[in-house]
């Protein structure tokens, strides 16, 4: 599937094509419904386009909408994309928005026009335009994408259009045991039970709901690799995605051992779907990557974290591990945690999150004490360490999980129970029944797959962090709870940074990403007389003979605008500066390009340079210079 980057708004948009959808406006007034190439009509009107599904007939997308491009009825068709990470169709009007440099004359905006056979529809300002495709034109996208790499152009973007939200005041979930869930958004009592707990111990995931106006993005998966999974549990069932069993080396999830259980609860903690039954999870939007089938083998641990990153995992969760010292990690194991780390996401790195273990002790399950996860320790419903939880210099973050009172988690059907104080078998520790599909659950088991739904909730509203950029996030995020005194720089052997702050760790999120998007550096100051082609200037011409590469810049009407960009070119990348001069529709034309190389592979690594110092350009064959 093609991809095209492009400028939009504060930043950039990676456009996939659709593979089904396309744009068609009607050569008079009548729709496409019944036309016998569309399947359906999607939408009405996006970017003036009726936007529907082609009846593609085994053919490519291109090659049918070449062929409907040539049907009476349709006198305009076009592609469909969407953005990296979005689910919504973009149209391109055919419209493009260009700012040209300051001292750009009208000449030279025209050369950047006829190029690609634009028409000018409206002007702005002295260098603010909007121009339009013609049927001689490339596509719009590919257009604004050329002329953005033009040095006289400062934006070029294309008009692109899809449907917007309306928005209305963001509604928490409703599930109808959500009030037991404390580790959401703690209240100070457990109603039912009229059992008292500290207010505001918990991880602050309303207020991440509240602040982003929703419970996180659809596109964000979550692997949980244990046993156990009770993939028709009703509040796990709708969210599975790629499923894999690794004992059966299939898509189908073992079920009904009563040995195994414990995946059905701590994939609820991360994912419970918001369905107004139950419970839900901290980030209930996020798609569920059940992986059964834990086991110490070499083979079968990067079997599982392959296949993470190979389908699109963008988080994995662990609740399991070793503490003895006979399993400690072996070499080939850390990297296979390092690889997912460091190479999922197409590069960014999965966000892997383990529990640090339950047998208080003053270490971590080997797993956990792996430098590229998040090492999850446990605290209580008072803010208290939990006893159970283990410590080390390890740990990086707490959650809340049992210890005072226990959580609310999702039941596999097949669960017999646990043995809770009273050495009787019952799912409740109050003996109180809340439903036969949950039951009171805890352990760093409880809190490893709340931060990695916390952690779905940042990639939601920041999907380009890196995996090192979410722990760092989480880190400096956290709230520090119990004694000061049980912190050194920052850190506690109990409490790692503190007790996650899931709203202060989206808020961290959005400001990198308006950060990120607005970082750009000023152009260099140029003498007034420059400007005007004006003053005493050192050269050394000499004619060029047509062969080799370098990389143009632009082409320029006005002789000042290219005493300009030479100047600055000379004196950021002190090599030769090729200026070719020919006439287009009877004006002279300076097309300015940087270096001359003997083969295309320096001319890139020049290019690549130039881009570093934001310079655009394009690799340019000099004999094509005419």
């Amino acid at each position: 599937m093609s991809e095209l980057k492009v400028k939009s708004g504060k930043g950039e948009l990676l456009l996939r094509k659709s593979k089904n959808l396309v744009g068609l406006k009607s050569a008079g007034t009548k729709d496409f419904k019944e036309a016998d190439f569309v399947k359906k009509e999607v939408y009405k009107n996006l970017g003036g386009f009726n936007v529907v599904n082609l009846d593609k007939k085994g053919r490519s997308i291109d090659d049918k909408l070449d062929e409907v491009r040539m049907e009476d009825e349709v006198n305009v068709g076009t592609h469909v994309y969407y953005a990296s990470g979005s689910t919504r169709p973009l149209v391109p009007t055919g419209e493009i928005y260009i700012i040209f440099q300051d001292n750009t004359s009208n000449d030279e905006q025209h050369i950047a026009l006829d190029e690609y056979n634009l028409r000018l529809v409206e002007r702005r300002s002295e260098y603010r335009i909007i121009a339009a495709v013609t049927k001689d034109s490339p596509n719009p996208i590919k257009v604004a994408g050329w002329l953005q790499q033009v040095s006289m152009v400062k934006l070029a973007e294309p008009d692109l259009d899809t449907y917007v939200d309306e928005y209305a005041p963001f509604v928490a979930p409703d599930d109808d045991l959500l009030e037991h869930q404390w580790h959401l958004k703690n209240n100070g009592i457990v109603a039912d039970a009229n059992f008292p707990l500290k207010r505001g111990a918990d991880a602050k995931v309303f207020d991440a709901w509240s602040r982003i106006g929703n419970t996180g993005s659809r596109d964000v998966v979550i692997a949980v690799i244990d046993n156990g999974f009770d993939v028709n549990h009703p509040d796990l069932k709708s969210k599975l995605y790629k499923p894999f069993d690794l004992w059966n080396q299939s898509s189908e999830i073992d079920q009904g051992d009563p040995r195994f259980t414990h995946g059905t609860p701590c994939a609820s903690v991360a994912i419970a779907a918001s369905n107004g039954n139950g419970i839900v999870g901290a980030a209930p939007n996020a798609k569920f990557m059940p992986i059964s089938g834990t086991s110490f083998s070499l083979r079968a641990t990067e079997q599982m974290f392959d296949y993470c990153i190979n389908n699109g995992a963008d988080i994995i969760s662990c609740s399991w591990g070793t503490t003895d010292p006979a399993f400690d990690l072996n070499p080939m194991k850390q990297e296979v945690i390092a690889k997912a780390a460091r190479k999922g996401r197409n590069g960014k790195g999965c966000v892997i999150v383990y529990a640090v273990g339950n047998e208080d002790l003053d270490f971590v399950n080997f797993y956990s004490a792996h430098p590229d996860v998040i090492a999850v320790a446990a605290s209580t419903s008072k803010d208290e360490h939990a006893f159970y939880s283990n410590r080390g210099r390890e740990v990086t973050i707490c959650a809340p999980s049992n210890g005072d009172w226990p959580i609310l988690a999702a039941r596999a059907s097949w669960d017999e129970g646990v043995s809770w104080e009273t050495g009787a078998f019952q799912f409740y520790r109050d003996g109180k029944n809340r439903g036969s599909k949950y039951k009171h659950f805890g352990g760093t088991s409880s809190a490893c797959p709340l931060v990695a739904g916390i952690c779905a909730l940042i990639l939601s509203v920041n999907p380009e962090l890196t995996a090192r950029e979410v722990k760092d996030i989480i880190v400096k995020t956290a709230d520090k709870i119990g004694a000061p005194s049980e912190y050194v720089n920052g850190h506690s052997k109990k409490y790692g940074h503190g007790r996650i702050n899931a709203d202060k760790a989206v808020a961290e999120a959005m400001r990198r990403l308006d950060s990120s998007n607005s970082n750009s550096e000023p152009d260099p100051v140029v003498e007034e007389n420059v400007a005007k082609g004006r003053g005493i200037f050192n050269f050394n011409v000499k004619r060029q003979e047509p062969v080799g590469f370098g990389v143009q810049i632009g082409a320029f009407a006005e002789y000042g605008n290219v005493l300009i960009q030479v100047e600055k070119l000379q004196r950021a990348f002190d090599t030769d500066i090729i200026v070719s001069i020919n006439e287009l529709k009877g004006k002279t034309v300076y097309k300015v390009v940087v270096g001359a190389y003997d083969n295309r592979n320096n001319a890139k690594l020049l290019l690549s340079k130039m881009k570093g110092k934001g310079v655009n350009g394009f690799i340019r064959n000099l004999k094509d210079l005419k």
